[in-house]
């Protein structure tokens, strides 16, 4: 997937990952590596580490791209596997409002996207920046409204990862109205014993040879601080992450 150079690409865009509204990004922008607000870095040592912000602000915002769903309205649903194979992996996010003392969220609207375990997207493909196509299939994303807790759940895959790149997920949370209040990514715990490093090794996945670490990461290089999820579980019997964010709603 690293042909054209997708970071000079995108930092053309400037802003418009962050100010996109109900309908997301058409436009195929390239690499992941526009980052709005800075942070100071944090990555955790084994799989269970890392945690979200402390304190009472706004989770940063990151770009859209490079493979927003096209019409997440259509893909509501809790189990986003498709016909994916990986090791079994649940998503927990919370979603915390600013603007009322960090109370959760209720009825806020969840979209997640994540690559496979090869490191490809569906919806797009066939081109320079994809060679696989995926382009007719729905793999991996979904979208839920948060409940009386401010929490969605989501039953995947654990992502794999691609050139210039660390494991990540792609959140945009809106209002109830469909108003866009945060376009962000979650970020994933790292060291020798962490759940990427273990899922790195198993069937199927790329292992660690060439893989980008947080800290060169084109969007979490800068800090990770509030975008960095808890993980906990085995290969074996599959991994849950956890993560809270926070919008002004």
């Amino acid at each position: 997937m690293k042909t054209i150079d997708r970071k000079g690409f995108l930092k053309t865009l400037g802003l418009a990952g962050v100010t996109a509204v109900a309908a997301p990004l058409l436009i195929h922008c390239g690499s992941d590596d526009d980052v709005i607000n800075s942070s100071s870095s944090s990555s955790g040592s084994s799989s269970g580490s890392g945690s979200s912000a402390t304190g009472c602000s706004v989770t940063n915002s990151e770009t859209e791209g490079p493979f927003p769903t096209k019409s997440p309205s259509t893909l509501v649903q809790t189990n986003i596997v498709s016909d994916r194979t990986g090791v079994p992996f649940t998503i927990a996010i919370t979603v915390q409002n600013v603007n009322a003392s960090c109370a959760n969220l209720q009825g806020a609207i969840v979209d997640i996207w994540h690559c496979d375990k090869e490191g490809n997207y569906s919806e797009y493909g066939g081109t320079s920046m994809q060679s696989t196509n995926y382009t007719s299939v729905h793999f991996l994303r979904g979208r839920q409204t948060t409940d009386a807790n401010g929490k969605v759940n989501f039953t995947s895959i654990f992502p794999g990862w691609y050139s210039g790149r660390a494991t990540h997920i792609h959140v945009h949370i809106y209002n109830t109205a469909g108003q866009s209040l945060l376009v962000t990514q979650i970020a994933f715990p790292e060291g020798t014993d962490s759940a990427v490093v273990q899922v790195g090794a198993s069937t199927g996945y790329k292992g660690m040879s060439g893989y980008t670490y947080n800290a060169n990461d084109n969007v979490f290089s800068d800090g990770t601080f509030n975008e960095m999820s808890s993980i906990s579980g085995s290969v074996s019997g599959g991994f849950a992450l956890t993560h809270t964010i926070k919008v002004s709603a």
